[in-house]
């Protein structure tokens, strides 16, 4: 028995990367949400690709510092920052801080006057803008996050000492497609040049990603086009974006072996090694993660009957479901599962620590070549 790996292919992901480089205009500057994955190598794969990484905690900070000496962070984010959290985004020398109410903004500037510096900011606002389709709402309704418009103004005509105000983030809402990411967009920085006067704006990321077809990727080159056109109408803009998942999801892979196979009330099981407790994401987002199966030499005793089936975990609770399928053909025991789509909200969202089994492993490569060559071996070994 194998323990589960994760597997991250960096050269796709590289090559991913940089076709959304390609296919936004010169002048849109596009930051990592370091969220999204803070795997080292994945941080280190997208540095010389990106303008620059987007932290949220100060373990972000330092994973980036870690990681990447030297390279100040683009972007500080999140609601609820301590002023300890503030002050470690003033010491690494955090381009903007994206600040979240007025009270945070005075906060930020008493501890940058104590510490002999100015903070360079950006407000977060709530603007009512419309996100249809999207599947994680957080702004245009009562919202903990960003501040109302109003409040937004009255920030930016009297900041308080020791910030310089630059402009707006508003990251309003998730898994919009590329017009519906592009409306939003418009409407943000129209906002932001016309009520504010903002020289700079970060539009955030929520870049669709469908989980249904791991084929499918995010129209860029769409999205691209409808930057150009908001660009042409504010010449001296300086804008931004900040996707995570839709940069990284693809490039991860969860591999993992099946333990046992059995029929219950007529549905067939699968009960794999490991579980949502290193894969969260299908328990979060309440979907099948994509999987293909590689037939184990020696194994598949027993074995399903081709029909559908239910891949769970090792959990003691009936919520440890991974995926199901009614096309995965026949399952047996010591097949490899290779699970798509897992580089993203996978393992760094996981309660790792329920029923305390083993981690997985962490490998570089191709997901599939690997999975093949643990199926090859013969079963038990």
């Amino acid at each position: 028995m194998t323990r589960p790996v994760y597997v991250h292919d960096l050269d796709g992901l590289a090559g991913h990367a940089r076709a959304i480089r390609a296919a936004l205009p010169p002048r849109v500057e596009l930051l990592y949400a370091v969220k999204a994955n803070p795997d080292p190598g994945v941080l280190r794969t997208l540095a010389p690709l990106v303008s620059g990484f987007e932290a949220a905690s100060r373990g972000e900070l330092g994973r980036l510092a870690e990681v990447l000496p030297g390279r100040a962070p683009a972007a500080y984010a999140g609601p609820g920052k301590t002023d300890e959290d503030l002050a470690a985004a003033l010491r690494a020398g955090v381009r903007r801080i994206h600040v979240e109410s007025p009270a945070e903004l005075r906060r930020l500037g008493a501890l940058a006057v104590a510490a002999g510096t100015s903070a360079g900011v950006l407000l977060r606002v709530n603007l009512p803008v419309r996100t249809p389709g999207a599947s994680l709402v957080m702004g245009g309704r009562p919202s903990p996050f960003g501040m109302d418009p109003a409040d937004a103004v009255a920030c930016a005509r009297q900041p308080p000492p020791g910030v310089d105000v630059r402009g707006v983030h508003a990251h309003l809402a998730s898994g919009l497609d590329a017009p519906a990411a592009a409306t939003v967009a418009a409407a943000v920085v129209d906002w932001a040049v016309t009520e504010l006067g903002a020289a700079e704006v970060d539009v955030g990321g929520g870049m669709a990603v469908d989980y249904t077809d791991p084929s499918a990727r995010f129209d860029w080159t769409g999205y691209g086009r409808a930057l150009t056109e908001v660009l042409d109408r504010h010449p001296g803009l300086r804008l931004r974006i900040e996707p995570g998942r839709s940069v990284t999801a693809y490039c991860g892979a969860y591999l993992t072996e099946v333990i046992d196979v059995k029929r219950s009330h007529g549905q067939w099981f699968v009960v794999v090694a490991g579980g949502t407790h290193h894969l969260r994401t299908p328990a979060a987002k309440g979907h099948p993660q994509p999987f293909t199966v590689h037939r184990r030499r020696g194994g598949g005793d027993p074995c399903s009957d081709g029909g559908p089936v239910t891949v769970v975990g090792q959990l003691c609770t009936p919520k440890d479901v991974l995926s199901w399928s009614a096309d995965a053909g026949p399952v047996g025991v010591g097949d490899v599962l290779a699970f798509a789509m897992a580089g993203a909200y996978a393992w760094n969202i996981s309660h790792r620590d329920f029923l305390l089994h083993d981690p997985p492993l962490f490998r570089t490569g191709d997901p599939h070549v690997l999975a093949a060559g643990w199926a090859s071996r013969p079963y038990g070994r």
